[in-house]
């Protein structure tokens, strides 16, 4: 907050970091970006490794980070940079449903969560409202957030999984096989089928289909 008042103050524009791996929407964004009078985008990274070194190494005022990076995710570099206290706010643009990941993104250290099919005015609004010093997130996560917190003991079992798990249920719940789980998280078909079973031990489910209508119902409740 005192950097971005100090940029204000010198009419300096806000910088901005990029960690996205699809070039397509990282140059629309960049572009977008750099239109705007208080804000430029001063780098971009296509992976967590890369982007955690760039930001160290220029240190700007808020980085944007997608979820589903190759190798390391996302959530992954964002408690990577909040373990080494690097001061630098942290806005995810995702295209993985907000309903299910932002308050994760939340609890990881992330400032604020927008989801990429949101429109583009959306993406710099969300960007100028966390530079500000304010959480971003749907008006819809709040209220869902504020009606689940009776059922604690569903929470904490979720609260169990392991990103890479909870990745895993969500696409479970969307209908999606082990082989096109594999492909899309980058996975081999045995580790996925592995998380599957750990997904079921820690929430105590007895049977694969069991595993499956549980992931169906959670992610059904968790867009309603």
């Amino acid at each position: 907050m005192a950097k971005l008042l100090k940029n204000k103050m010198a009419g300096q524009k806000s910088r901005i970091f990029l960690v996205e791996d699809h070039p397509v929407f990282r140059d629309g964004l960049s572009k977008l970006l750099n239109a705007e009078d208080d804000i430029i985008v001063c780098g971009e990274a296509g992976d967590a490794k890369q982007g955690l070194k760039s930001i160290i190494k220029l240190k700007p005022d808020l980085a944007v980070v997608d979820l589903g990076l190759p190798g390391k995710s996302g959530l992954e570099l964002i408690k990577e940079i909040r373990g080494l206290k690097i001061e630098v706010k942290l806005l995810v643009v995702s295209m993985f449903d907000e309903a299910l990941y932002a308050q994760r993104v939340l609890r990881a250290g992330g400032d604020g969560y927008v989801m990429k099919q949101a429109d583009p005015q959306e993406i710099v609004l969300a960007i100028r409202d966390v530079l500000a010093g304010h959480i971003h997130v749907s008006d819809d996560v709040f209220e869902r957030d504020s009606e689940k917190r009776s059922s604690e003991k569903k929470a904490g079992a979720l609260d169990s999984l392991t990103d890479s798990e909870l990745e895993v249920l969500e696409l479970l719940g969307h209908g999606k096989s082990a082989q096109e789980i594999s492909q899309q998280v980058g996975l081999s078909s045995a580790e996925v089928n592995a998380q599957a079973h750990s997904i079921r031990r820690k929430l105590k489910l007895k049977s694969s289909n069991a595993l499956i209508r549980y992931a169906v119902s959670w992610v059904e409740d968790s867009v309603k």
